[in-house]
């Protein structure tokens, strides 16, 4: 998986799918290089499934939930912009949301703050659901097929490909934003990650959060896994890059000094995109790239081949991309 299950134990943190961070990809508006876009994926089996108890989990977002993207724009991994959505309440099969837009110290809050770039704007439960322009930023926030393709049941036993697709029809949620470049930063250069809070007794908690795909599930110690989740990736490197190293070295068959390279391509644990180059991970990240196999042969130092799994063939070409939601069972 991705960021799928990110907590111990192949857990959904807080143990609640809802709060469950799975994805994140940045790539330039294909119609448009002058934009650029900015998805994360949440809540997996949104159609009600889980493959951990409980078995039945709810398909919204969470009301006590705090999602943001953040985006830091001179390479010191603290926020400088952020994208912010709270929710309401699940009635009668509606939900609302409202996204914040903040810069500088504000980006840092953890509380919601900045300009409200839209508020009460329902969330797409089904297929009929589309954007929403707001002011320069279009915006999409519903269920979406999930894009993510991975040979999950081969990376559990020995790398041993099976050819089948743990992701295929399966549902998340969705949060897309298209975005004018100048409202993000005058470099080309800038770095994001995504994080999911959640309030609990008056504190807002984080639960999830990551940049670079497939580090929590496999490359965290087990014990490790949620203390990583609370942290911020200014810290990455102080807190991991030993312990990355010499996972590297003991997996891969790296020398120290490549260990030490490699696990810097990932810490601090946000994912660099120049835009004055082509997206194709880990420079941002497409809907189409094949994060699971690139994952592994970094792991490995290139001794695992590829999964041999092609993209989901149901990818729109416009705005928000992914594909609309899987009908279930199937």
């Amino acid at each position: 998986m991705s960021n799928h299950y990110s907590a111990a134990n192949l857990k959904f943190p807080g143990d609640d799918a809802r709060l469950d961070l799975t994805d994140l990809f940045v790539f330039a508006a294909p119609d448009d290089p002058a934009k650029t876009v900015l998805i994360i994926d949440l809540n997996p089996y949104t159609a009600g499934m889980s493959a951990m108890p409980p078995f039945l989990m709810k398909p919204e977002f969470h009301p006590d939930g705090i999602y943001r993207i953040n985006v830091d724009t001179d390479a010191d991994a603290q926020a400088d912009a952020a994208f912010t959505f709270v929710f309401s309440e699940l009635k009668n099969g509606v939900q609302t949301a409202t996204a914040y837009y903040a810069t500088g110290p504000q980006a840092r809050q953890a509380e919601p703050s900045g300009d409200i770039l839209v508020a009460g704007t329902p969330v797409g439960f089904d297929a009929t659901a589309g954007a929403i322009q707001t002011g320069p930023v279009r915006l999409f926030i519903g269920v979406r097929s999930d894009p993510f393709f991975a040979d999950a049941d081969g990376a559990f036993h020995g790398f041993e490909w099976t050819g089948q697709d743990a992701f295929a029809d399966r549902n998340i949620l969705s949060i897309a934003v298209e975005v004018p470049n100048d409202l993000l930063s005058p470099d080309p250069v800038i770095g994001v990650w995504a994080s999911v809070s959640v309030r609990r007794d008056g504190a807002i908690v984080q639960v999830d959060r990551g940049g670079h795909p497939t580090i929590n599930p496999f490359v965290s110690p087990n014990n490790t896994k949620n203390e990583y989740n609370r942290r911020q990736p200014v810290d990455d490197v102080v807190n991991y890059l030993e312990i990355w190293a010499k996972f590297l070295e003991d997996n891969g068959g790296y020398s120290p000094e490549e260990a030490r390279a490699a696990a810097l391509i990932v810490l601090p644990d946000v994912l660099r995109y120049d835009r004055s180059r082509p997206a194709d991970y880990p420079n941002g990240r497409t809907l189409t790239g094949d994060a699971f196999s690139a994952r592994f042969a970094w792991m490995s130092k290139g001794k695992i081949g590829s999964q041999g799994l092609q993209p989901h063939d149901d990818l729109l070409r416009e705005f928000p991309y992914l594909g609309v939601p899987n009908l279930y069972p199937v």
